[in-house]
């Protein structure tokens, strides 16, 4: 099965950049992601059952050295298949030294895509 969290993980996969799922753990990089799905409304529905559903992924770009030079995270999304959304800075964090920085991406799957079995997928 393809998950959303198995695309968002194989697009980010390809920037080398170190990533985790809502919350990183341990030992904190000087730029890391976080992703998380922040909604997904069903879309269509044919014969009682649903046809297509839309995801809604936040990934979070946290660095050290401010908000310039950034991993190209919209690049990535782009190519697998999403499409941009919202963006917003976070609060800098005094405890960690981070400064953030929140990408929305919309992406829409069929039933078909969320059933078919996926080999090698990133989890």
């Amino acid at each position: 099965m393809t998950t959303i969290y198995e695309k968002t993980a194989a697009a980010l996969i390809t920037l080398d950049v170190p990533f985790a799922m809502n919350t990183y753990l341990g030992e904190l990089p000087d730029v890391y992601l976080v992703y998380q799905l922040i909604s997904a409304p069903a879309q269509q529905h044919a014969d009682d059952e649903e046809s297509l559903r839309s995801f809604r992924v936040q990934v979070s770009i946290y660095s050290n050295s401010g908000l310039i030079d950034l991993p190209d995270v919209d690049g990535a999304m782009l190519a697998a298949g999403f499409q941009k959304g919202p963006m917003r800075e976070l609060p800098y964090d005094r405890d960690t030294g981070h400064f953030g920085l929140a990408l929305d991406f919309v992406t829409l799957m069929t039933s078909e895509e969320m059933s078919q079995p996926k080999e090698g997928a990133y989890s």
